[in-house]
């Protein structure tokens, strides 16, 4: 098959295929990226296995034989993650998984990021690869806020420290905005809004001035918030939240 079918023509846009899949749902484009390799996807009949393969709104695309129009329509959940559940798809040791939280939903949908096991709060589920991998890239900096619980009375030079940066794996966490929110002595209330996504980035920043998480929630990812959630219930995004996800990358 010759590449030029899919480059270009009469002025139509085009997109790389793993992108275009992506946007349909079926997967993250690192997934999608996985499919063409394989052989699993096709061009108007004709397998193609080339990752830089654009498409156009004439072509017919398919995966595993299927029309990529077959497949479902973007969705968006939150989710108030709740403790002791892990942020995966499917878990070898049977432990119960952020999909177990949204069984109602019959599309396959997958967790954007992660929230560690024994912290709860703000988790976006979907089907849209594309928005997902655009929103966990670094380059858009999507803010997270997270309220903990320390030990100890944390200081003011604490607070500074964690807004300035403090080292992990041999480099500074990039800059954060870190309040205050009370103290009876024996623990601290603090709110930490980051944009980075280390792995358990906020317990191990607050280990490094001295005030281990006694808790930890996620109140807001992005400009997506808790509000009327509880722990293990979700809801769909309103058309405007999604809009604005969107806008933001």
């Amino acid at each position: 098959m010759g590449k030029r079918s899919f480059d270009q023509g009469d002025g139509e846009e085009y997109a790389r295929l793993q992108k275009v899949i992506a946007r349909a749902g079926l997967a993250s484009r690192r997934a999608a990226e996985e499919l063409i390799s394989a052989g699993r996807v096709s061009i108007n009949g004709s397998v193609v296995r080339e990752l830089g393969v654009k498409v156009g709104a004439h072509d017919r695309i398919a995966v595993d034989g299927r029309p990529l129009g077959n497949f479902a329509a973007p969705i968006y959940i939150l989710l108030y993650k709740p403790t002791r559940v892990v942020t995966t798809v499917r878990d070898p040791y049977g432990r119960r998984t952020v999909i177990d939280c949204v069984t109602p939903v019959s599309a396959r949908v997958f967790p954007v990021g992660r929230l560690d096991y024994d912290t709860s709060g703000a988790l976006l589920l979907t089907n849209d690869g594309e928005l997902a991998h655009q929103l966990m890239h670094p380059r858009f900096a999507v803010n997270k806020t997270y309220e903990a619980v320390v030990s100890g009375r944390i200081s003011m030079d604490a607070l500074a420290r964690l807004e300035q940066g403090v080292p992990l794996d041999g480099r500074l966490t990039a800059p954060a905005r870190a309040e205050f929110k009370g103290t009876d002595g024996y623990s601290s209330r603090i709110v930490l809004t980051i944009h980075e996504g280390r792995n358990r980035q906020v317990r191990r920043m607050c280990e490094a001035v001295g005030h281990p998480c006694k808790k930890l929630v996620r109140t807001h990812y992005a400009s997506l918030g808790l509000y009327g959630l509880k722990p293990g219930q979700w809801r769909y995004l309103t058309e405007q939240e999604a809009h604005r996800l969107k806008a933001m990358v």
